[in-house]
């Protein structure tokens, strides 16, 4: 039986060997690295970095793909482009650019609130 991390690590090895065969101009992935130690959070984030600035091996051209994700880690936000915060008011969610130091600041402070609630 597979844990967690391994049935993920799989789920990811298919849909990037898909992604070289048959390229999508986007992936949403939805906190694809929760179930992931950190040194694999890492390889996934380099991982996602390479795919998205890919060169086709024929011709040369650049075959760009975006990669937009959810992530409570900071492994992601590391090799990321871009960010933004979601926060929740009465009921209703407002949506904001906000900076890798905002990012991982918001990470780590949601990280201690876990630490000190277990």
């Amino acid at each position: 039986q597979l844990s967690g991390g391994q049935k993920t690590m799989v789920a990811l090895c298919l849909i990037f060997a898909i992604q070289r065969c048959d390229p999508a101009p986007f992936y949403i992935f939805d906190e694809i690295d929760a179930n992931l130690d950190a040194a694999h959070r890492s390889s996934l984030a380099q991982m996602i970095e390479r795919q998205a600035s890919r060169v086709n091996e024929e011709s040369g051209d650049p075959e760009p793909t975006q990669f937009i994700t959810t992530t409570f880690r900071p492994e992601l936000i590391h090799t990321g482009d871009k960010f933004y915060g979601v926060t929740h008011r009465n009921k209703a969610s407002t949506i904001k650019s906000i900076s890798k130091a905002d990012a991982l600041r918001i990470i780590s402070e949601d990280q201690n609130r876990q630490r000190q609630h277990a």
